[in-house]
C-alpha cells in the first residue's frame, strides 16, 4: 500500500499514465494525492478528468488555479475564456455535467494528520498556521458545493485584497483564500501576496520572499506539498515539497512517495516532450 502525490499534469495525459507505470501504481491498494492543475493547455484535459474520477477513494485531487479556470468557464465568466482552445473538449463532453460536478466537489486543501503532511496546489500566508488553513479552505468548499457556486465564478477573478484579516467578509474574503489555494508563489515582508511575479527565485524584486521563506511563517514546522510552479521545479527543503516540475513545458512529471514523517520522501520524475513550449 503506497501513497503518491503527482505534480501538476495539465491535461498531459499520456505522460501520466506513463508515470504510474513506472511507479508500478495499483489503483486497488495505492493512493495518489494531485497538487491540482489537471486541466489546461495539455492536449487530453477530458481524458484527464475522466481517468482521475474514475479512480474513487484511490485519489485525492485538490484544485488548482486551472481547474477553477474551467469551473469558471462552464458557469459562463468570459474574463480569460479558453485562451489555449484545450478546455472545450470537456465542455462538450456528453458527461460534462458529471464532470463539472464533480471537479466543484475536490477540496483545496488535503491534510493527512496520521502521515503528518499537507497537501495544496499554490502555498499559504504566511499568517496562517495549518488549523486556520483548513478553516479557510473548508469556507470556499462550501461555496463551490452550494448554491452560491455560480456568482462565486462571475467574481473570483481579482488580486485584491493581497493581505489577510480576520475581519475580511463576502467575496473579498473568498478571492483571498482562493488567490493563497490556487496563486500564490510570493509575497512580501508584510505579507502581502505578490500575485503578479511567477519567476523562478532571484528573478523576484528584493521585497518579496518565497511562500514558503517567509521568516514569520506561521506553518513552518508544517510538512506541505504544492504544485503550481513550474519556473521552481522540483523542490524539497524548508519542510515543503514542490513538486510542479514543468511537465507541460518539456520539464518532467514528478511523483513523490509520502512516507511516515521520519522517513526521507523520494521523487520519481518521468521526463517529458512538452506539450507547449515557454512563450
Amino acid at each position: 500500500m503506497a501513497t503518491y502525490a503527482i505534480g501538476d499534469v495539465q491535461g498531459c495525459y499520456n505522460e501520466l499514465r506513463q508515470l504510474l507505470e513506472k511507479i508500478e501504481f495499483n489503483p486497488s491498494s495505492d493512493t495518489l494525492w494531485f497538487v491540482g492543475d489537471l486541466v489546461n493547455r495539455g492536449p487530453h484535459s477530458l481524458e484527464v478528468l475522466r481517468f482521475v474520477k474514475g479512480l474513487g477513494d484511490a485519489a485525492i485531487a485538490v484544485l488548482g488555479n486551472h481547474d477553477l479556470h474551467l469551473l469558471a468557464i462552464s458557469q459562463g465568466n468570459p474574463r480569460h475564456k479558453d485562451k489555449d482552445h484545450t478546455l472545450g473538449q470537456v465542455l462538450v463532453a456528453r458527461d460534462r455535467d458529471e464532470l463539472i460536478d464533480w471537479l466543484r466537489r475536490r477540496p483545496l486543501m488535503h491534510h493527512d494528520a496520521r502521515r503528518g503532511y499537507s497537501l495544496l496546489h499554490a502555498g499559504l500566508p504566511p499568517q496562517w498556521d495549518i488549523p486556520t488553513a483548513l478553516a479557510c479552505a473548508r469556507e470556499v468548499e462550501e461555496v463551490l458545493r452550494g448554491p452560491r457556486f455560480h456568482d462565486y465564478c462571475q467574481r473570483m477573478y481579482g488580486n485584491k485584497p493581497d493581505r489577510w484579516s480576520a475581519g475580511l467578509r463576502g467575496m473579498d474574503r473568498l478571492r483571498f483564500i482562493t488567490n493563497c489555494f490556487t496563486r500564490l508563489r510570493y509575497c512580501d515582508s508584510k505579507g502581502r501576496l505578490a500575485l503578479g511575479e511567477k519567476g523562478a527565485p532571484g528573478t523576484q524584486p528584493k521585497s518579496c520572499l518565497p511562500w514558503f521563506m517567509h521568516p514569520k511563517r506561521a506553518s513552518r514546522h508544517d510538512r506541505i506539498i504544492f504544485g503550481h510552479w513550474s519556473t521552481l521545479g522540483y523542490h524539497a527543503g524548508d519542510n515543503v515539497w514542490g513538486i510542479d516540475s514543468g511537465c507541460l513545458w518539456g520539464g518532467r512529471l514528478t511523483a513523490l512517495r509520502i512516507r511516515k514523517k521520519k522517513k526521507k520522501l523520494k521523487p520519481t520524475h518521468l521526463p517529458c516532450k512538452g506539450a507547449r513550449r515557454p512563450g
